[in-house]
């Protein structure tokens, strides 16, 4: 767990090291860098929250490309006052918007990244509990004229578990909203 922290907390340093050097993207000599909230669903599972980040830069295909690092617990959704397992999600993601000029963008993004499930209990030590992530979603991206932005998406976890072959609480389908607010 804290090696996957560290591992964002690198990969935000990095974007963060690359805007720097970028003079005349916008006003401050930067790309865009947003921060916000993440909400995600597991088909019928569970309801999993957190932050997200999320990058651009004219240089990068004309702002089609957008870098992103996320990380959503059910810490913050349905294990919240209840005996649901604590799972957690470390994603980098990198987005292609097809429209990035407009304020509505559709998009499709590649993610990859770490899940932890803590199941608590020693009697579970034999089951998987831990995965690599390796999951495609497609959506919109509202960018509204005001420094915020809304995306939702569908998406599909391309390694999911059973139980016994990976963490049984992989589901494969997900659904997510991302607000961001436009930092510079």
């Amino acid at each position: 767990m804290k090696r996957a922290v560290i591992l964002i907390f690198l990969i935000v340093s990095c974007i963060l090291g690359l805007m720097a050097q970028e003079p005349n993207v916008n006003e401050n000599g930067l790309g865009t860098f947003k921060g916000g909230v993440r909400i995600q669903k597991a088909q019928k599972l569970y309801w999993e929250n957190g932050f997200a980040f999320d990058y651009s830069s004219p240089k990068l295909l004309d702002s089609r490309i957008h870098l992103g690092a996320s990380y959503c617990t059910t810490r913050l959704g349905s294990a919240i006052a209840s005996n649901a397992i604590k799972q957690d999600h470390y994603l980098l993601s990198a987005a292609y918007h097809f429209r990035p000029k407009k304020q509505l963008q559709p998009f499709v993004r590649l993610n990859s990244g770490y899940f932890h499930a803590d199941l608590e209990s020693p009697i579970f030590d034999v089951l998987p509990n831990n995965a690599f992530l390796a999951s495609i979603d497609a959506g919109l991206c509202y960018e509204f004229k005001f420094p915020l932005t809304l995306t939702l998406s569908t998406g599909y976890n391309l390694n999911v578990g059973t139980g016994v072959r990976g963490p049984g609480t992989l589901y494969p389908v997900f659904y997510q909203m991302s607000i961001f607010y436009t930092i510079f």
